[in-house]
């Protein structure tokens, strides 16, 4: 049976990935710490649903403890390693920011370290679309200059890519670096907007619209990031392979950098009017100024992940959202 070692396991992508590979027959060994960054109870929920298979297995520790990946390298020898554990959110960066060094630069340091040890995995690890920060020119193309992060969490991504790019190169660790755009979907996490939104909604209270709404995003809908995860796995990574002009497959290592995203930028404003739709409900909104660290858009050019996969996200928020309000009323019985 084939293995793959996923961390951040008891996360929202994590969790959407860990079920798609049992769901093919795969052996799943996730690793997650189970941090209250946000209720654990909800991760703990995610994990009891993984647990039911046979084919899971759970680790709870900190990637970052050093000799910990390296051990499960050595007993589990997996084929395929999906890396989502990190501390995430722009905005927590500004108040925590070590926690992104221990989790995002520690993390994947030992990570890259367990696959020198234990070479002949493909790692499949986690960026974001906050690595293009200040580039006005869109939509986002992996072959930009993304050099002006402005969130220290977009800077410690940014500085993965780079670390992962070195030991592609000097150990010849075949790698893929996803830059995902605005992820959301049942389970979510709650510090994003649609579970922000939905619960301030339903208790009636105001929601938090930055840049008095004057915003874009290119909301991907988990289901199809996670096929793109797993179409993605399966992709050449020869140096010297490359699909064209456009490809990032570096000229000196088995890398690539690639956005998944829909490639479809919507306003702000109908995000919120899709939920309102959904849930029967007028938001109150309060317009605030932009956030220090955020953008006012992002939009994904997808080309090349058509070009490798033949796929490309489409769930339009319209059908997104109502899949997400239905998951968050029962979940939570409202």
């Amino acid at each position: 049976m084939k293995v793959v070692l996923i961390t951040g396991a008891a996360g929202f992508i994590g969790f959407h990935a860990a079920r798609r590979w049992l769901d093919e027959g795969w052996r799943v060994v996730g690793v997650d710490a189970v941090t209250d960054y946000y209720d654990t109870q909800l991760k703990r929920d995610r994990l009891a649903i993984l647990e039911k298979s046979p084919n899971f297995i759970f680790v709870e520790d900190r990637i970052e403890r050093p000799g910990l990946l390296e051990g499960l390298f050595a007993e589990h020898r997996p084929d395929v390693v999906v890396h989502l554990a990190a501390q995430a959110g722009v905005r927590y960066s500004i108040d925590a920011p070590r926690s992104y060094v221990e989790a995002n630069l520690q993390g994947t340091f030992e990570l890259l370290e367990a696959s020198r040890a234990h070479p002949g995995a493909r790692l499949l690890l986690a960026s974001t679309s906050s690595v293009y920060g200040a580039n006005t020119e869109m939509p986002y193309r992996e072959t930009d200059k993304a050099d002006m992060q402005m969130s220290f969490y977009a800077a410690t991504k940014k500085a993965t890519e780079a670390m992962a790019h070195s030991y592609a190169h000097l150990y010849g660790l075949p790698t893929i670096m996803f830059r995902f755009f605005t992820v959301y979907g049942p389970w979510g996490r709650p510090d994003m907007a649609a579970f922000k939104f939905v619960k301030a909604m339903l208790n009636g209270d105001a929601i938090d619209v930055y840049n008095h709404g004057e915003m874009k995003r290119d909301f991907t809908f988990i289901d199809d990031l996670v096929e793109a995860i797993w179409r993605l796995s399966y992709c050449d990574l020869q140096v010297g392979n490359s699909v064209g002009a456009a490809d990032s497959l570096s000229s000196v290592a088995p890398y690539r950098v690639l956005n998944i995203g829909r490639a479809a930028p919507e306003p702000l404003m109908k995000y919120i009017h899709e939920i309102e739709a959904a849930l029967g409900v007028t938001a109150k909104l309060n317009m605030m100024d932009m956030q220090a660290g955020d953008v006012p858009a992002t939009w994904a050019d997808t080309s090349l992940l058509k070009a490798l996969t033949d796929y490309v996200p489409e769930t339009s928020i319209s059908d997104g959202i109502p899949q997400f309000v239905s998951w968050y009323r029962q979940y939570f019985g409202v």
